[in-house]
């Protein structure tokens, strides 16, 4: 199981993207010892994969140490980054604390189309030298790519870049409407166009030997079944059923992108959330309605439940909007 909290709202860029819509620190951000009572509250839940994200993660002054409290609870602590406040030095210290992986974004192989994304000159070239970085102290890195309609032509070159970066991984985050990205909806890849890029990830996948993973497109799954591939992953769509994520101030939601409140950890322990909450309760049913519900694959894909609760008016078990499948009966 994974979890993701957004260490802090504070972040050096101002990304069109950004589900936070981060910028300046929250108030009232978890401190450190509130932040080592989640952790703990974490691996009581049997969570094993514990995301440290933003924000930009690396502007808390007390991440270090953070991460190394996580791995001595038995988490295996990874990083989401923007990667330009990652210097050698910091890479170095992740690694003696117990960090086992970094993602670190890049949009683009062009630096211009990623710095204006990014809202941030010098952005690529931070986050490329980043990545050199880990790779220095042995520290292993992903490449994190948002697909959008201005990138989407690039992917296959990208991964090209992460092999020869030395990176073990290239995740494409497909974009889902909320916070900042929500004035970027029409960005965003359709139907088709998300079929037609799922089927060139995969087929990509077989041409190189680090891993591929999309997420908030959990139809891979099925097309990777149709394609004969059998991939390490049990499913696509993971909001409330093995991920969830807490905010810099200590929310819990089912997933970064379905902003609905399931309690707070300074109130109730996060593990009571995870085991008890009536949203998840109903996430894990998986009785989803119109396509998604009589679909022969939703077991292994479970349509993006932020997508479709942003096209169903907050309703969470509709159906997802951008899949040509919907239930049909074939391969």
């Amino acid at each position: 199981m994974i979890v993701s909290w957004n260490t802090t709202n504070a972040c050096n860029m101002y990304c069109d993207h950004c589900y936070r819509d981060a910028g300046c620190k929250a108030a009232d951000e978890l401190n450190t010892a509130e932040a080592k009572t989640l952790l703990a509250q974490i691996a009581k839940a049997g969570f094993k994969i514990m995301i440290f994200s933003g924000g930009e993660p690396l502007m808390r002054q007390d991440i270090v140490e953070l991460v190394n409290y996580a791995s001595s609870l038995g988490l295996r602590p990874v990083m989401g980054t923007n990667g330009t406040l990652l210097t050698l030095d910091m890479a170095q210290s992740l690694k003696a604390a117990g960090a086992m992986g970094i993602g670190i974004s890049l949009d683009s192989l062009a630096s211009g189309k990623h710095d204006e994304f990014r809202r941030f000159p010098g952005a690529w070239q931070g986050a490329v030298q980043g990545m050199r970085n880990c790779r220095e102290v042995g520290l292993p890195f992903q490449i994190h790519t948002t697909i959008m309609d201005w990138n989407v032509n690039e992917i296959e070159n990208i991964t090209d870049f992460a092999v020869r970066e030395g990176a073990v991984a290239h995740h494409f985050f497909f974009l889902v409407p909320t916070g900042r990205a929500v004035s970027i909806e029409d960005e965003s890849l359709r139907a088709q166009a998300y079929e037609d890029t799922l089927s060139r990830i995969l087929t990509k996948q077989q041409q190189v030997d680090i891993e591929l993973k999309p997420t908030c497109a959990p139809q891979f799954m099925r097309i990777a079944k149709q394609m004969g591939m059998n991939l390490r992953f049990g499913r696509g769509c993971l909001a409330g059923t093995s991920y969830c994520i807490i905010s810099p101030t200590g929310q819990v939601q089912p997933c970064a992108y379905l902003n609905i409140p399931l309690g707070d950890v300074r109130e109730t322990p996060f593990d009571e959330i995870w085991h008890n909450n009536s949203v998840l309760q109903k996430l894990r049913t998986l009785d989803y309605q119109g396509g998604c519900g009589v679909c022969q694959y939703k077991s292994l894909c479970g349509g993006c439940r932020a997508r479709a609760a942003f096209y169903h008016e907050g309703n969470y078990m509709a159906e997802e909007p951008w899949c040509l499948y919907h239930g049909r009966t074939g391969v």
